[in-house]
């Protein structure tokens, strides 16, 4: 059937407010009388049990960043910290980082190492305590408050043991090299970050209800990966499965998030039990990993053919939204996100994406 299409605020149709990526402002978005809830629906797009519609991150989910958490600690990108300048701030291992607003993301401070050799990271490095922080009170407050059982519950946890590595020798040439000429130490700091990671994934667990947990780390450069297959297969593979495995356990999904071109690894991501791949289309072929890899494994991705940041006519727009279902949505496992910061232009997107992939699985699934 033809789903339909609201105009922008028409005042027949319910809404419900989203936050802006990049951004503090806060739009109305149409909210659709779904068949099922979002997260109902979540659940059969990252199973590939045929799914009613394309999940939108946007309106689908509650996600959750560590500054959402409120320990006082900000470890990563704060994307919803609206800035025209750079900032300096300290992460909660006591690496010095600076948010760059040019690149839109947070790199080492420059000429700033926490750590020099990582043959010393047992007497320099001091992991976070979690007891030393207030997770209640922060938790507490949103179940009573924000919380809605129908979405699906998001929780970023930041660094995987690549990110956590270069963030402690300040750079990924420092990283890399501990990669090739230090590979015991190497392991060992990545075994007692899996360590920190369960306890961490644990203490989140008996205090939010979550569905899915997202690690970054980035392994590429947009022509190849960092590393060698055999420093995969010896250094990350293990301690990196060990988390994922831990998070599955708790039944809670697992999306991992990596930059780079790191095409070769894709197969490693699967044995480790991901079950949403994050990764870079500017540097991966998406739709031919979707074609070889889609029984296996879902893709969250932005509009195909679509820069971020970029304007473009609304019809034009729309027959982009249309295409990435067509090429990502066959058979689930397709979760979307939606950059648009306009909001008529992001109210029409998430009208879209909702209708057109509505009609989409009702033919892919005979109805």
């Amino acid at each position: 059937m033809k789903y339909p299409r609201p105009k922008y605020l028409d005042p027949a149709v319910p809404t419900g407010k989203v936050p802006v990526m990049f951004s503090d402002a806060v739009v109305d978005v149409p909210r659709f009388d779904t068949p099922i809830t979002p997260l109902q629906n979540f659940e059969r797009a990252i199973t590939r049990k045929d799914p009613l519609w394309v999940p939108n991150t946007l309106t689908d989910y509650q996600t959750l960043m560590f500054q959402d958490l409120g320990i006082g600690a900000q470890i990563g990108a704060d994307f919803h910290r609206k800035t025209t300048e750079d900032y300096d701030f300290t992460d909660w291992f006591g690496v010095p980082l600076t948010w760059v607003v040019s690149a839109g993301g947070a790199t080492n401070t420059p000429d700033t190492h926490l750590l020099e050799d990582i043959t010393e990271w047992e007497k320099v490095i001091k992991f976070p305590v979690l007891s030393n922080w207030d997770w209640k009170t922060k938790a507490d407050a949103f179940m009573k408050n924000d919380y809605d059982p129908k979405k699906v519950l998001h929780i970023d946890l930041h660094n995987g043991c690549i990110q956590r590595l270069i963030a402690v020798l300040g750079g990924y040439t420092e990283g890399m090299f501990a990669l090739s000429l230090e590979p015991e130490a190497v392991r060992a700091f990545f075994e007692r970050l899996a360590d920190h990671m369960i306890e961490l994934v644990d203490l989140l667990c008996s205090l939010y209800p979550v569905n899915l947990m997202t690690i970054h780390d980035d392994w590429g450069t947009e022509k190849d990966t960092f590393f060698s297959p055999k420093m995969m297969e010896e250094l990350v593979f293990e301690p990196t499965k060990r988390i994922i495995s831990h998070v599955r356990g708790k039944g809670v999904h697992f999306m991992l998030h990596s930059c780079g071109n790191i095409t070769r690894f894709i197969p490693y991501m699967i044995d480790m039990g991901a079950e949403l791949l994050q990764i870079q289309r500017r540097a991966v072929d998406i739709p031919a990993m979707k074609i070889k890899y889609g029984g296996k494994i879902g893709f969250n991705t932005g509009m195909e053919g679509l820069e971020p940041g970029t304007a473009l006519p609304k019809e034009e727009l729309l027959q982009k939204i249309r295409n990435s279902v067509d090429i990502y949505g066959k058979s689930g496992g397709f979760t979307a996100n939606l950059f648009e910061r306009d909001p008529e232009l992001l109210w029409d997107s998430v009208t879209e994406l909702y209708a057109y992939s509505r009609e989409f699985y009702d033919k892919e699934q005979g109805r």
